[in-house]
């Protein structure tokens, strides 16, 4: 089973000094920004990708961690469905340095955070009320609507949560409820990012985080039949990649 690598001093000092910049900057440039806020959902879209860019260069500054996109050109053009494989805070981060117009399926309580969730309702993201059942589902698919009208990529997490490298999966149904009501291709996204920035801890480990953008999935699956193909697709894909940075 692969597992980020043991963690030691030297991890423990990047990924402290990373998290004190990460949340400083946020507050800093959180509070410069928020006349963006103010203004438009796409200035505000605007300030959390350059704060995601900066994220980014620190990280392979600071750790040694550098971001590795594969695939970019199977995103379709234009509102898409996008579901993610979700090892750690960096799989929030990459979408918005490089999609053009990202929006992420959300728990609402996040939008609770001062700074973090103006900024994240501003620029339109999609909170989710996970003990809301069908109320919330159905309200998730009105919101998502209204992303593809705008020309968004929606990106949904269809485990829920962060889940270790080698994990077993534990994929929910939303998904297919959004790619059966939608009737969209849906975009499979494997990464390796847990080895190197993990769901809990502060240990960061140097090395290549691959983010690998996958064939879509074609409109009119089965439900059962589409949730297994996303599950095959994401986690063999994922699984190679974790072969790779463990060889490496």
């Amino acid at each position: 089973m692969n597992q980020p690598p043991r963690t030691n001093a030297l991890a423990w000092l990047r990924g402290l000094l990373f998290n004190f910049w990460m949340a400083g900057s946020a507050l800093a440039l959180g509070v410069i920004g928020l006349p963006l806020v103010f203004m438009s959902e796409r200035g505000a879209l605007w300030a959390i990708r350059h704060w995601c860019r900066l994220n980014l260069a620190v990280l392979r500054i600071l750790c040694g961690v550098r971001v590795e996109v594969r695939g970019l050109d199977k995103l379709p053009a234009g509102g898409a469905l996008i579901a993610a494989k979700h090892q750690g805070m960096l799989d929030t981060i990459v979408p918005f340095a490089l999609f053009p117009a990202p929006s992420i399926v959300l728990k609402k309580e996040l939008l609770s955070i001062p700074i973090y969730g103006w900024y994240a309702l501003r620029s339109g993201m999609i909170p989710i009320d996970r003990a809301g059942a069908a109320k919330a589902l159905r309200a998730m698919i009105k919101e998502v609507r209204h992303r593809f009208d705008d020309g968004r990529q929606v990106l949904i997490f269809p485990e829920g949560t962060r889940s270790a490298p080698g994990d077993a999966p534990d994929y929910k149904p939303g998904i297919a409820a959004l790619f059966k009501e939608l009737n969209v291709p849906c975009t499979p996204v494997a990464t390796n990012s847990g080895m190197f920035w993990p769901a809990r801890g502060l240990a960061r480990h140097p090395g290549v985080a691959v983010f690998e953008v996958l064939e879509p999935i074609p409109p009119g699956l089965k439900r059962a039949a589409f949730m297994r193909e996303l599950e095959t697709r994401i986690e063999e894909a994922s699984h190679r990649l974790l072969d790779e940075s463990s060889a490496n």
